[in-house]
């Protein structure tokens, strides 16, 4: 289990739920479930928390797990970031999750979006119309609100960098809880890592095996051989790696196999660890933290 800053455990191993079939979000989500996650993340833009909500429901009264046996994070998406929106978008996310209360809440990226129902709200030439009337700060004071509150037990960030961070820290009443960014062998971020290390903030990984890209880690020679020598998949070894430098870590495995399979990890010898630190490719897989724009999700609604 990975301690966040509120004393509440949120569990090292998550489930990402970003799946764009309703059919799938639900049987990759009870699957996982059945696997032993036990933390799962969600967000208002990935358009399936009905689905995620349903799957989970039904899952713990099939497998006898209590709510609080569960951890559950959803975010706040870009089009909600000024003040008077965030409570709103909060509670619908909840009632789509089918909850009465959130571990996690995150500002899913720094960037406001023109206010509105429409999430991907362009201009005529095709361009994003943000909204320079809103600060991050502004919807920050807004999120600690809603831990005032009760219903929501911590808060966080998604997609930001270390610039962004470091100031909102200083001022915030409650501080990040946990900041979610994409971090793999060839993204380590290891300056933002030590920063939420030496502040108690989970640092908390996605896209830990590269979104599965190829080229990308999994065919990483490095990965490869590390595999072969301790009899793990590819997969495993990279999960292993995220964990074992300190971080938490997301995975959307679709089926039972794979669930089961990203599920059972365990540390690596001292050397592989280390060679894999000493990877030096360095790519991005998603640009979100430059535009706000997440990718992997289709526009549109």
């Amino acid at each position: 289990m990975k301690a966040i800053n509120n004393s509440i455990g949120m569990p090292a191993l998550g489930f990402g739920t970003l799946i764009p079939d309703a059919d799938e979000t639900i049987s990759a989500t009870r699957n996982a479930l059945k696997a032993g996650f036990r933390h799962f993340d969600c967000a208002e833009r990935y358009r399936n928390e009905r689905e995620v909500g349903k799957a989970l429901q039904e899952g713990l009264a099939a497998e006898g797990i209590a709510r609080e046996d569960i951890f559950v994070t959803t975010k706040l998406w870009n089009t909600n970031h000024r003040p008077d929106r965030v409570e709103a978008a909060f509670e619908g996310s909840i009632e789509r999750l089918r909850l009465n209360y959130l571990d996690l809440y995150l500002i899913h990226t720094p960037f406001a979006f023109q206010a509105g129902e429409e999430q991907d709200p362009r201009d005529e030439n095709g361009n994003v119309i943000y909204d320079d009337g809103v600060t991050l700060l502004d919807t920050w004071r807004a999120m600690e609100n809603l831990v005032d509150n009760g219903r929501c037990h911590a808060i966080g960030l998604s997609d930001v960098t270390l610039a962004e961070l470091k100031p909102l820290y200083e001022l915030a009443r409650i501080k990040p809880a946990v900041v979610q960014i994409e971090s793999h062998p060839y993204l380590p971020e290891t300056e933002l890592l030590e920063f939420c290390k030496e502040r108690d903030i989970v640092f908390l990984a996605f896209a830990p095996l590269g979104h599965g890209i190829k080229p990308g880690p999994l065919k990483d020679p490095v990965v490869l051989s590390v595999a072969a020598r301790v009899g793990k998949t590819p997969a495993q070894v990279l999960l292993a790696w995220a964990v074992q430098r300190g971080t938490a870590l997301l995975t959307t495995p679709k089926t039972e196999v794979r669930a089961k399979e990203n599920f059972d990890i365990s540390p690596l010898p001292d050397d592989a660890f280390n060679e894999i630190n000493n990877i030096q490719t360095r790519q991005r897989f998603n640009s979100v933290v430059k535009t706000g724009v997440p990718g992997f999700i289709a526009r549109g609604n």
